[in-house]
Parts: C-alpha cells; sequence; structure tokens
C-alpha cells in the first residue's frame, strides 16, 4: 500500500511539472502569433496601384510608375525606387528621372489592409531638367511623396487569415520588416 501511494505521489507530481511545462512551452508558442507577407506579394499588389499621376501647381504633371520595394529592417520601414515621367506645357518635353522614398506601415482595420504612411523622401532626380525647374519640383517633393503613396494598400488580409486569429480574440498590431518580408503580429483586442 505505502508502494502505490509513493507510487501515485511520484506519478502525479511528475504528471504535473510535465503538464506545466507543455502549458508554458504552449504559452510561448502562442506569446506572439504572427502572419508573414513575402516580399513578392507586397510588389504584386503594389503594382495594381500604378502608374499614378500627380500634378504639380497646375505646370505639370508627374506619372510615377510601379516602384520596386526594398525591405528596410533595420529601421522597419520599405522602400521605395520608382521610374518618374515630368511632363507638361511648362516643361516643353517629357524628363525622365527617379523617386526614392520611404515609409512605414499601418494596418486598417476597415479592410483588413496593410497601409503606407509616415512617407519620407528620400531623392527626386531629373538628370535633363535645368536646375530651376529641378529645385521648383524639389520644393514641392516631400508633398509629392506623401501624394503618390499616401495610403496605398500593399496587402490586404483574406478572412480566413484571420479567422482563426478572431476566434481567439486576437487581432493585427505591430507590423514588423524583416530580411524577407512583414510580419503582423497578433495581439488581444482591445475593449
Amino acid at each position: 500500500m505505502l508502494h502505490r501511494r509513493r507510487f501515485l505521489r511520484t506519478t502525479g507530481s511528475g504528471l504535473a511539472l510535465g503538464g506545466a511545462a507543455l502549458l508554458l512551452a504552449g504559452r510561448a508558442a502562442w506569446a506572439q502569433p504572427s502572419y508573414t507577407v513575402p516580399l513578392a506579394q507586397l510588389q504584386e499588389m503594389v503594382a495594381t496601384k500604378f502608374p499614378r499621376s500627380v500634378p504639380v501647381q497646375g505646370l505639370f504633371d508627374l506619372t510615377l510608375q510601379p516602384p520596386r520595394l526594398r525591405l528596410l529592417p533595420e529601421v522597419n520601414r520599405l522602400g521605395a525606387v520608382m521610374a518618374v515621367d515630368a511632363a507638361g506645357a511648362a516643361l516643353r518635353r517629357s524628363h525622365a528621372g527617379t523617386f526614392d522614398v520611404e515609409f512605414a506601415l499601418r494596418y486598417e482595420a476597415s479592410d483588413r489592409t496593410l497601409r503606407a504612411h509616415q512617407i519620407r523622401l528620400g531623392r527626386l532626380d531629373f538628370p535633363t531638367l535645368k536646375p530651376a525647374v529641378t529645385e521648383l519640383i524639389n520644393a514641392y517633393a516631400p508633398v509629392l511623396a506623401e501624394q503618390s503613396l499616401r495610403e496605398v494598400t500593399l496587402h490586404q488580409l483574406r478572412p480566413q487569415d484571420t479567422a482563426m486569429f478572431d476566434g481567439l480574440g486576437l487581432q493585427p498590431g505591430p507590423i514588423t520588416v524583416t530580411a524577407k518580408g512583414l510580419t503582423v503580429a497578433f495581439v488581444g483586442k482591445q475593449p
């Protein structure tokens, strides 16, 4: 009888410790559920939003071609380089250039999209334009950067992408730029 009690006590303790270890391991696995979006998917989605035309003070238009995205994990942002064409009566002919920007991302819950925001101009360059015209364009460049990419959708989560997380009371939270794409962490829903 004594051996049986000792056996049950030892087995029970072992099971309790094993169960606690499994529970902790399970909690660690659930600590930060996430959803990953590869760069190729982002590139595909953003390409559908271009070309875009942005008027500049009624003098000319800038036409932006689909951007080439790059991941900037060290600053948790994306970069985009676009071919741009400046044309209009004030310029007499078309001028090709490049437009380089960086931006952060935010989640829009109303349509489950990842969107560009906090856009920063890197560089706007037109090698064939006169310096005075380049100065004029560069004066408007930050506004042009904002107009050209503001709220551009880079990815849309499908209902099936979030269904399991919704059932667990989770919603998309912080977006992290990694070397392979984006990782969207899921966090507890706010009351």
